[in-house]
């Protein structure tokens, strides 16, 4: 079963946005592709063929992608993504009535002030700016610099086969067959056809039109993890200016 679970976006004014950090800038063009997933295809479901946890899932896949590229991939275990959806979501193991997913913009406050929960503590995050899913240099550069975007988006039936098994490519079509609920995807490369997204442990191909026609809301989001490679900083900032920037949303 392929669950989802986005609830509908949340709208904080506190939230840096790419675009005003990026005006007058003079950062070079992002490359015309970029792969950060190393040619890893199983990435795990996170219990989101169970739960609709896609948005707890998805920053641990993110995690991943993040510690593939400095030094070791780490995967932690379902118990970790179970806390998270517990901590950040409400939910409440027994009781279905609470499997009500979550906000995109609320688990990554969490992840933020409290930290992503693993074997070893808790893992914070530094911080998050929204980036405007209609703004395709923006996107790209947001997946060069900081490994991945964590994005929410409608589901078309139209990316499932006959089958009910996701398509490798999701495209905008024609006949969608309708709309089936939110989901949360991390998205860890793109080039000239689309983004390379992980959602249910897999990895797919979303189509710029798909992608901008669904998507409404999308984060760039800074990880220790990732700035432990310093061969380049995200944005052409310092670490302390990265930090000074994030400083706005921490407590929202």
């Amino acid at each position: 079963m392929f669950k989802y679970g986005r609830q509908p976006r949340l709208f904080n004014p506190r939230i840096a946005h790419m675009s005003a950090i990026l005006a007058g800038s003079t950062l070079p063009a992002p490359p015309a592709s970029v792969d950060w997933t190393a040619n890893v295809t199983e990435f795990g479901m996170m219990l989101n063929d169970r739960l609709g946890d896609c948005t707890c899932a998805g920053i641990f896949h993110a995690r991943q992608i993040w510690t593939l590229n400095n030094s070791q991939e780490q995967t932690e275990s379902d118990r970790c993504v179970l806390a998270l959806y517990e901590a950040a979501c409400d939910y409440r193991v027994g009781d279905p009535s609470t499997d009500q997913g979550g906000s995109l913009q609320n688990v990554l406050l969490y992840c933020l002030n409290t930290g992503i929960p693993l074997h070893t503590g808790d893992d914070k995050i530094l911080g998050f700016i929204e980036v405007d899913p209609r703004m395709a240099n923006d996107i790209k550069i947001a997946i060069n610099d900081f490994g991945v975007l964590y994005l929410g988006f409608n589901v078309p039936l139209s990316i499932f086969d006959e089958n009910n098994d996701p398509k490798p490519v999701w495209e905008l079509t024609p006949n969608s067959g309708g709309m089936d609920g939110g989901h949360c995807v991390i998205a860890a490369g793109y080039d000239e056809e689309g983004l390379t997204i992980i959602s249910w442990g897999r990895k797919f191909k979303m189509t710029w039109d798909f992608f901008q026609h669904y998507s409404d809301e999308s984060y760039a989001v800074l990880s220790q993890d990732w700035l432990n490679d310093s061969n380049k900083m995200p944005l052409g900032l310092s670490e302390d200016q990265l930090k000074d920037l994030m400083k706005a949303i921490k407590g929202a």
